[in-house]
């Protein structure tokens, strides 16, 4: 099986011993504490699950900025974005080296990790703008993932974390959230030695079940893993329970047994563009996969970045060969009125725009806010009850 990234073997920051991790929540009651915010949380969530592996902990102000900066990390590994603690108010914790951190996402102050502290260090609105300009390639306000990033806090708390437990994420998707710990035992499980990835915050339209396919076929891969993002989207995404059902729905129904895994993590959405596919990469390498959908504008927003602008990251050979994961260029897919089938757009010799059932994604809710069915060539009729129900509700 593919390696880890950055280690031979997963180091996830959990505690698994039950005992020991008794015994840390317990002393966690009496330790100093502060409540996280959501970004922090979702961090701490991925370290404790191993999707990012090798990190121990979250890093100081000097580091996240040259890893904003440069993307590289301390000892100069490639890691696209900062990963960071950032805190409105660190009086309760100030001076205090062993702090527990609390999950601002359950109730009755849960406390998701302990903390060894490395630095408190005051961050500037300056330090983050900058940092945000590199990471999301802009400062705008507008863009939703700069807007939570400029606005997370004043000061940096850094330093490892023991990882207590995955939030409400195990709670709520019991069925989907996974550690990829716990991916890699089903892929071995499974026999399977080529296994491609596929990142999504939406539900399966026809033509990401036929992107999924093409790209089994095209690197000879033993199965699909679609992993979704379980964590905060922006207003107007699709909620994870519902996207799980219909993504459920067309593994059962519309791919072989055994051909398809649902899968999820429990991050928020940055919306990051090519900084967040390179991130999606070693989170994939560390569950296993060995390679990575990457489409047209992936991870992106508005228009932000150019359409292909997160596969042309990869092609930079420091990036690529700091991966062992692959990446597998997609472009556009629709259907295709002159073949009958869904395509790869660049493919489809003698098309037109005409050619190709193109529907806008505003259009697409207008139907299900309304009841209609989405033509069966862009959407499974089953999956479109699921979303009609949603948007009527």
């Amino acid at each position: 099986m593919i390696d880890p990234y950055g280690s031979s073997v997963l180091l996830p920051r959990f505690i698994s011993n039950r005992q020991k991790r008794i015994e840390l929540i317990k002393e966690a009651s009496e330790l100093p504490s502060i409540i996280l915010n959501t970004s922090a949380a979702a961090n701490v969530v991925m370290l404790g699950s191993g999707y990012f592996n090798p990190l121990e902990g979250f890093m100081g102000l000097s580091e996240a900025l040259t890893c904003a900066e440069k993307m590289r990390a301390k000892d100069d590994l490639l890691w696209p974005i900062p990963v960071i603690n950032v805190c409105k108010d660190v009086a309760a914790v100030d001076k205090s080296r062993r702090i527990a951190l609390i999950d601002p996402n359950t109730d009755h102050n849960q406390v998701l990790a302990i903390m060894d502290v490395d630095n408190i260090e005051p961050v500037e609105a300056e330090q983050l703008r900058f940092m945000a300009n590199h990471i999301f390639s802009t400062t705008d306000l507008e863009h939703p993932g700069v807007s939570t990033f400029i606005n997370l806090g004043s000061h940096l708390v850094s330093g490892k974390v023991e990882v207590l437990n995955f939030s409400y994420y195990s709670s709520d998707f019991p069925s989907t959230f996974q550690t990829a710990s716990q991916i890699r035992d089903k892929i071995t499980e499974l026999g399977w030695t080529r296994v491609v990835a596929f990142q999504t915050r939406n539900p399966m339209h026809r033509a990401h079940e036929e992107l999924c396919r093409l790209a089994m076929e095209r690197i000879d891969a033993d199965g699909v893993i679609v992993h979704m993002l379980l964590g905060k989207l922006k207003e107007g995404d699709i909620p994870g329970d519902v996207r799980d059902s219909c993504i459920r729905l067309i593994a059962d129904k519309y791919f072989p047994e055994n051909k398809m895994l649902v899968s999820g993590y429990g991050f928020d959405m940055l919306y990051a563009g090519p900084r967040e596919a390179i991130l999606h990469a070693i989170v994939r390498q560390n569950m296993g996969a060995t390679h990575l959908i990457v489409g047209r504008d992936h991870a992106g927003v508005g228009d932000y970045y150019d359409a292909f602008e997160a596969q042309e990251i990869f092609k930079d050979k420091w990036i690529k060969d700091a991966l062992d994961i692959d990446v597998f260029c997609a472009d556009h897919t629709a259907y295709s009125h002159k073949l009958g089938s869904i395509v790869m757009m660049s493919e489809a010799k003698n098309h037109d725009k005409s050619d190709f059932l193109l529907i806008s994604g505003t259009q697409v809710r207008e139907m299900l806010a309304n009841g209609i069915k989405p033509p069966p060539e862009f959407c499974r009729p089953e999956v479109a009850s699921i979303l009609i129900k949603h948007y009527q509700s």
